[in-house]
């Protein structure tokens, strides 16, 4: 039941109709996301759409399982139905230490017939994006909601310490030490234009370097339930120089705002005459893109106060990112704003997703910003309950402005974390990324 504040705060509010509605479609449909082993996946598995989706509907991709295990947690939580998705969200992690290299390289997504962009020489994968840095987290979330268990992980822990090492060795630019994309290929924000059509390995991704921030914390955590705390204490201290890499780089006090960084750099020459009286001494510049990825700094924890009040007075201005919807992508202000449909890639460049909200809304309670965290409650329980009032499902992205759905029929995943936000408004046990 709500509390007396939170219905006093719905009273008269078109969002409270949806939702019962909300919660009903989702725990009768969030196991359409579940697929048994086949092929190349020898466990089972998570997908982003249910099955009548004609896009994404048999693959396993990187951060989308990630996701929507999290959705499950809630479901379980609320139903109180413990292990009810647990062997399909632990395949998922398994399945993709199943096809890793012995390098460390992670497939970002794997279909029954096997993975994508992989070349058959071994140094070439690395000439691409490989797995996001999120199944640490993913495997430390589900530990973390299984009582601390990991005898199911155990004897694979060293394989996943491969693949972050493979990130830390191969992905990292050395005088930042922030890491980047090796090019623009399934990068999670699609056509960010911070890496977009960019020279490869120039883009110290914010998103990116968030995401590794919490994966190395993640790998300590795992290290603890393992008893080693001497790695699990060398993995954390990675984490806090790396935060600190990223305040020192991607913090800009001008805007009040986190950046990618672009790398792409002339090198400094001794005999190069022309520049020889004041050779650059930065080996980076802020990529001033204005990105829903900048706020990633709040859900990743590594903002101070200061900066997280200076960023949410952006997160709050209707002229670039605040709208009916939620947080657009990308500022509108920017000269790349587009709301244009489309799948390959997928529309990052002002479309209301989901996962954004979402994502902003976990970092709005991370730093006690409790009302416009409940503001971005209501605008997404909105904004799905229209969608499935008028389509029967839910859709990829959103027009910022009208809430229309603009791609993406049936499609679920991290959509359903809107069932999180509504536990959260419920004062009930919400369930967040570990």
């Amino acid at each position: 039941m709500y509390s007396a504040c939170v219905a006093a705060s719905f009273e008269g509010k078109t969002y409270m109709k949806y939702i019962e509605e909300l919660k009903k479609y989702i725990t009768e449909n969030v196991r359409d996301m579940t697929r048994e082993p086949g092929g190349a996946l020898k466990h089972k598995y998570i997908v982003p759409t249910s099955p009548l989706s004609p896009y994404y509907s048999t693959n396993l991709w990187d951060w989308d399982s990630w996701l929507a295990s999290v959705v499950m947690g809630q479901v379980e939580a609320d139903s109180g139905k413990t292990g009810e998705f647990l062997e399909y969200e632990r395949g998922c992690a398994l399945n993709f230490l199943d096809n890793m290299t012995d390098e460390g390289f992670m497939p970002i997504c794997i279909t029954p017939q096997g993975f994508l962009h992989l070349d058959e020489e071994k140094e070439k994968v690395f000439k691409t994006n490989m797995h996001k840095p999120v199944l640490a987290q993913h495997i430390a979330f589900l530990v973390q909601r299984d009582g601390g268990r990991t005898d199911w992980i155990e004897s694979r822990l060293p394989a996943l310490e491969r693949f972050i090492n493979c990130y830390l060795e191969r992905y990292m630019e050395l005088q930042t030490g922030l890491m980047y994309w090796q090019d623009d290929m399934a990068v999670g924000v699609d056509n960010d234009p911070a890496v977009f059509y960019r020279p490869d390995a120039s883009c110290g991704s914010i998103y990116l370097n968030c995401l590794m921030y919490r994966e190395l914390l993640a790998f300590g955590y795992l290290m603890e339930m393992r008893g080693d705390m001497t790695k699990a204490n060398a993995f954390r201290f990675k984490a806090q120089t790396l935060a600190d890499a990223i305040n020192k780089w991607c913090w800009d006090e001008r805007d009040g705002m986190y950046y990618s960084v672009d790398f792409a750099l002339r090198p400094v020459n001794a005999g190069d005459w022309l520049h020889s009286g004041a050779p650059r001494d930065y080996p980076c510049v802020l990529t001033r893109i204005d990105s829903w990825s900048g706020f990633m700094a709040l859900w990743a924890g590594i903002a101070d106060e200061k900066q997280a009040a200076r960023v949410m007075e952006r997160a709050r201005d209707k002229r670039t990112f605040a709208c009916k919807a939620g947080v657009r992508s990308l500022s509108r202000l920017e000269k790349m704003y587009d709301l244009r449909a489309s799948n390959n890639p997928s529309n990052w460049r002002g479309p209301v997703w989901g996962i954004s909200n979402f994502m902003l809304f976990s970092g709005m309670l991370k730093y006690g910003y409790t009302d416009d965290a409940t503001e971005m409650a209501h605008k997404t329980i909105e904004l799905f309950g229209r969608d499935l009032e008028k389509s029967g499902s839910l859709h990829e992205y959103y027009n910022p402005d009208t809430g229309e759905p603009i791609v993406t029929h049936d499609f679920q995943n991290w959509n359903f974390l809107v069932l999180n936000m509504i536990a959260w408004l419920e004062e009930r046990r919400f369930v967040d990324t570990f």
